[in-house]
C-alpha cells in the first residue's frame, strides 16, 4: 500500500482487496462499507471504477484490467444491466485465449453470483454495469 493511503478508503477509483456487493441499484453499488455511483470491476486486486454505462461499450480496452490479472481469474461474470446482452464473439474468444471463462447475465444476478463464488474463494472477477 502506498504511503498516505488509508485502508478501506477508495483512492483514484480503486479499493484494494476482495469485497462482496452489499447492495446495487440507484445507479451504483455498496461494497466495503462505502458506495460508488457508476459501474465497477471486481478483480482479485480490488474494486475499481469502470467507465462503462452500456453493454455496447464493453470491448477489449474496457476489459484490459481483467486481462492484466488473467492468471488470477478463472471466471468473469459480466452484468449487462437490466437486460442480458451477449458479447461479440471476438471478445469472447480473446477472454478464452487468456484462460478466462465467461458468463453474461443481468447485473443483479451477476452481483449475487459473484458474492457466492467469492465466498467459496473461487478465482472469480466481475464487470458490473450500474442499474437504476
Amino acid at each position: 500500500m502506498s504511503e498516505g493511503r488509508v485502508p478501506g478508503q477508495i483512492h483514484d477509483g480503486f479499493l484494494p482487496g476482495r469485497h462482496g456487493i452489499d447492495a446495487y441499484g440507484n445507479g451504483g453499488f455498496r461494497f466495503g462499507q462505502m458506495s460508488h455511483r457508476g459501474s465497477i470491476l471486481l478483480l482479485p486486486s480490488g474494486v475499481r471504477a469502470w467507465d462503462v454505462s452500456a453493454p455496447s461499450a464493453i470491448d477489449g480496452p474496457s476489459l484490459s484490467p481483467v486481462l492484466a490479472e488473467a492468471e488470477a481469474i478463472e471466471l468473469l461474470l459480466i452484468g449487462t444491466g437490466a437486460d442480458i446482452v451477449f458479447l461479440p464473439e471476438a471478445l469472447r474468444q480473446r477472454l478464452k485465449a487468456a484462460g478466462i471463462g465467461l458468463d453474461t447475465m443481468q447485473t443483479g444476478a451477476a452481483a449475487r453470483t459473484y458474492n457466492i463464488l467469492m465466498a467459496e474463494n473461487r478465482k472469480v472477477a466481475a464487470a458490473l454495469i450500474a442499474v437504476a
